[in-house]
């Protein structure tokens, strides 16, 4: 949603988990071919009983999710126990552990990584520009050209039709601002880019969803550590919410040169909010809680996984995270096997609660077991 990734919310370096925002918003869920994924570097067979606080997860939250999610797969033995999933009656969370228990094996897959979450913000926005709303929020440019997945790479075509590299924030911040979709304060705009896609409130009460429509390709850039190492933040309170409230109090040129640390520059389409949850790459609403997103060349799309996150190194964070949860999106900083991005909904309280989660991360993939779909 894309987010985008990504970007991480818990800290920009965080941020960085939804810095490439999410190719999804305006996917569409259609066929697509199976993503080739390599060999786990390690997959070890494991029980029920090794997955801590399995038994304390709500598991008909979970089958819901999964009913829900569970079409993307390209896996025909998962699809078989999807169809199941949907025509089972199942009512209370005793059976949906039943039901995930005699259709899955649980594989421990790598060692440890790095839990990060990311969230769909509301912000207030304006047709027009004053003090306090004077950040633009641009299309696309005509002059963009982009290639690869999701539109990573991107390039400025010239009036003579060569092509050269994008310019980065700073170059576009001081560039001419003729086209613009809404005006924003400049450090929601950036937390905006950062996660993808959002819902903006106008001045006259419409609710306008922005959509991730293109980047200018640059490679994202924490700000998190940059303001640790200027003394800016104190080493454990870097979350989302003390990166917000600093960027406001020092609104301006100060504020404007910690962002540009950041090259990468995310443009948006807006469209009317019709109160959806946001669109994932796999091209279905995220539900709150129970999604993720995953280095899409190391997990499929469609995939379970119970997460483990434990020892928050920021200050505020809930001390874990263990939960069944589904691969349905992906962010461009999302790198590695054990590396995950949970989905924690829309709005403030979701956003502040994914500001603080950096969390040491263990994933137990749940592999279909030959021959079931009970």
């Amino acid at each position: 949603m894309r987010r985008l990734s990504a970007a991480l919310i818990a800290a920009m370096g965080l941020l960085a988990a939804c810095a490439t925002p999410r190719p999804g918003p305006v996917v569409t869920p259609s066929p697509k071919p199976p993503i080739a994924v390599p060999e786990a570097s390690q997959l070890v067979p494991e029980s029920w009983a090794d997955l801590p606080g399995w038994d304390q997860d709500d598991h008909l939250s979970a089958l819901q999710a999964f009913r829900t999610g569970c079409s993307v797969a390209r896996d025909l033995e998962l699809a078989i126990i999807c169809q199941s999933a949907r025509s089972a009656e199942i009512s209370d969370t005793a059976m949906a552990r039943r039901f995930f228990e005699q259709n899955f094996q649980p594989m421990r897959v790598g060692g440890e990584g790095v839990l990060t979450a990311y969230f769909a913000p509301e912000y207030p926005a304006r047709q027009t520009r004053d003090t306090e709303f004077s950040a633009p929020v641009r299309p696309r440019p005509a002059d963009l050209v982009t290639s690869g997945t999701g539109g990573r790479d991107a390039q400025r075509r010239g009036p003579d039709g060569t092509l050269s590299p994008y310019p980065d924030r700073a170059a576009i911040e001081a560039g001419s601002s003729d086209q613009v979709l809404a005006w924003m304060r400049p450090e929601d705009l950036f937390f905006l880019q950062i996660q993808g896609s959002g819902v903006l409130t106008l001045e006259d009460g419409r609710r306008m969803k922005a959509l991730f429509a293109a980047t200018n390709g640059r490679p994202f850039s924490g700000i998190a550590n940059p303001m640790r190492d200027k003394g800016l933040l104190a080493a454990n309170n870097t979350s989302g919410e003390a990166i917000r409230s600093w960027l406001a109090t020092h609104r301006g040129p100060e504020a404007d040169a910690v962002m540009q640390i950041n090259a990468r520059y995310v443009f948006f389409s807006l469209v009317p909010d019709d109160g959806r949850p946001p669109v994932g790459a796999a091209g279905i609403p995220l539900p709150g809680g129970r999604a993720i997103a995953v280095d899409s060349s190391r997990h499929r799309l469609g995939e379970l996984i119970y997460i483990e996150g434990e020892a928050p190194i920021l200050s505020g964070a809930f001390p874990s995270y263990r939960r069944l949860v589904m691969a349905l999106d992906v962010g461009g900083a999302i790198k590695g096997e054990v590396r995950a991005d949970l989905y924690l909904g829309q709005g403030a309280a979701a956003g502040a609660e994914a500001g603080r989660v950096r969390h040491v991360l263990k994933m137990h993939r749940l592999v279909p077991i030959t021959g079931t779909g009970k």
